[in-house]
C-alpha cells in the first residue's frame, strides 16, 4: 500500500521517435523547462516517468533532423505520443553565406533582449551564435531571428546550460515591442564545491521574486507569507487625449487637401503646425495607468479549475509587488521601471496584463498553461533566460 500510494499522482510520458523510415534510436528526448531527459532505445522507444500532472512540452533533437516539440497534458493517467522527426535540410552555409555588415549589432541586440541585461544574464554565453539567421526588415524596422538547430547557452552564474529550442524572436524598433517564445532545457555545469555553493545562492536569488515563484505561492494561497502584495493599475482613459474617430479625421483632412483652382493649379500647402499636432494626439498613450491602493485577496483573485490546475480572471492590469527584495541600481536605470506613487516603497514591481478573454490556467509548480495569456512589464520584463531557473526547482527553505 505504500508504494501505491507513493506512485499513485505520478505519471508518464513514453512513445516512439520516428521519421518515413521507422524508429530513431539515439534521439535526445527533453521536457521543456526542467532538467529531465532521456534517450531514445535501439527502436527508438522512450519513456519520462514520475511526472506529476501538469502541462509539458516535449522536446526532440537529432542530429541531421529539425527540432521538435509537442505539448503534452498530464491530467489523470500516463500519455503515449509519436513524435515525428523532419530531416534537416538547410546547411549551415546556407544560413551564414549572406555576408552581413551588421550582424554582430543584431546579435547583440537580440542577445540583450533574449538572454537580458540583469548582472546574471551578463555572464552568460550563447556557444554557437553560428546557428543564428537573423534578418532587419528596414521598412518595418523589425529584427526576427530563427534558427534550425537548438541553441546552447551557458550561464556561469546559476550554473546551467541551456539548450534552447528557438520557436520566434522578433524586436520592433519602433514601438520597442520584444516578442520571443521557445523552450528551456537545463543541464547543470560541471563545478567544484565551492562554485556549487556560489551557484545555489544565486539560484535561490533567482528563483525568490520570479513569476514562477508567485504563481507557487499563489496556487499555495501562501502569497502574503511569501512577501507579495496585488494590486491593480486601473486603465483609465487619457484627459489629455481627443477620441480616437476625431483624431483620424483631422489627420485624414489635413493629408488630403484639395488644390487650389485658379489661373495656375496649386497644391493645397498642409498646415504643419496642425499635423503634428494631430500626429502627437495619435501618439499619446490612449490610458492612464492609475496604482490602485486596494489590496487584491487571494482568496477573491484563484478558483479551483480541477485538481491540478487553479485559474484567475480579471479586467485590469495586476500590479505584483514582492517585498523581500528592493529594486536593483542596475534594473533602476532600464528602461523597465514602473512608475510608483512617491508614498510606495522601492519594491520590485511587475504588471501583469491580461491579453486574451480566457481565464489564466496555472499548476502547482508556477507553470502557466498558457503563457500568451498574459504580458509582463516591470521586473518580470527586466529578468529574462539569464534568470531563469528549471520548473522543479525547489528552494532551500522547502528542502
Amino acid at each position: 500500500m505504500g508504494v501505491g500510494a507513493l506512485c499513485q499522482n505520478t505519471f508518464s510520458i513514453s512513445g516512439k521517435v520516428r521519421d518515413d523510415k521507422g524508429g530513431l534510436p539515439g534521439a535526445g528526448i527533453y521536457l521543456s523547462g526542467y532538467k529531465i531527459a532521456t534517450v531514445a532505445d535501439n527502436n527508438g522507444n522512450f519513456s519520462l516517468p514520475n511526472l506529476k500532472p501538469g502541462s509539458y512540452d516535449v522536446l526532440v533533437q537529432m542530429v541531421g533532423y529539425m527540432p521538435f516539440s509537442k505539448g503534452v497534458i498530464i491530467s489523470d493517467k500516463s500519455v503515449q505520443v509519436d513524435l515525428f522527426l523532419k530531416e534537416n535540410t538547410v546547411q549551415l552555409n546556407e544560413v551564414t553565406i549572406k555576408a552581413d555588415p551588421n550582424r554582430a549589432k543584431y546579435i547583440k541586440q537580440f542577445t540583450e533582449y533574449f538572454i537580458g541585461i540583469t548582472p546574471n544574464s551578463k555572464q552568460c554565453k550563447i556557444l554557437n551564435p553560428q546557428v543564428l539567421n537573423v534578418d532587419f526588415d528596414v521598412t518595418k524596422s523589425l529584427l526576427t531571428v530563427k534558427t534550425t538547430e537548438f541553441l546552447i547557452v551557458e550561464n556561469k552564474a546559476l550554473g546551467y546550460k541551456l539548450k534552447y529550442m528557438l520557436d520566434y524572436f522578433e524586436y520592433n524598433s519602433r514601438t520597442r515591442i520584444i516578442y520571443f517564445s521557445g523552450h528551456p532545457f537545463f543541464e547543470e555545469l560541471k563545478a567544484s564545491a565551492t562554485k556549487k555553493k556560489k551557484y545555489i545562492e544565486a539560484r535561490e536569488i533567482a528563483y525568490y521574486g520570479s513569476s514562477q515563484h508567485f504563481f507557487r505561492s499563489l496556487y499555495e494561497g501562501r502569497t502574503k507569507e511569501e512577501g507579495f502584495l496585488i494590486n491593480k493599475i486601473i486603465k483609465t482613459p487619457n484627459p489629455n487625449r481627443y477620441p480616437e474617430n476625431v483624431i483620424n479625421e483631422n489627420l485624414t483632412k489635413i493629408r488630403t487637401l484639395p488644390e487650389k483652382t485658379g489661373i495656375r493649379k496649386v497644391a493645397g500647402k498642409v498646415d504643419v503646425g496642425l499635423l503634428d499636432f494631430w500626429t502627437k494626439q495619435k501618439e499619446m498613450p490612449r490610458f492612464i495607468d492609475k496604482f490602485s491602493r486596494a489590496d487584491v485577496i487571494p482568496d477573491t483573485l484563484v478558483h479551483d479549475y480541477n485538481e491540478n490546475l487553479k485559474w484567475i480572471n480579471y479586467t485590469d492590469a495586476l500590479c505584483v509587488q514582492y517585498t523581500k527584495e528592493k529594486e536593483s541600481l542596475a534594473y533602476s536605470n532600464t528602461g523597465f521601471w514602473i512608475f510608483r506613487p512617491l508614498d510606495v516603497p522601492e519594491y520590485e514591481i511587475s504588471v501583469v496584463n491580461h491579453t486574451t478573454q480566457n481565464p489564466v490556467r496555472f499548476y502547482a509548480n508556477g507553470g502557466i498553461y498558457d503563457s500568451r495569456s498574459m504580458l509582463y512589464e516591470g521586473y518580470w520584463a527586466y529578468e529574462k533566460i539569464g534568470d531563469m531557473v528549471p520548473m522543479d526547482y525547489i528552494p532551500l527553505s522547502r528542502k
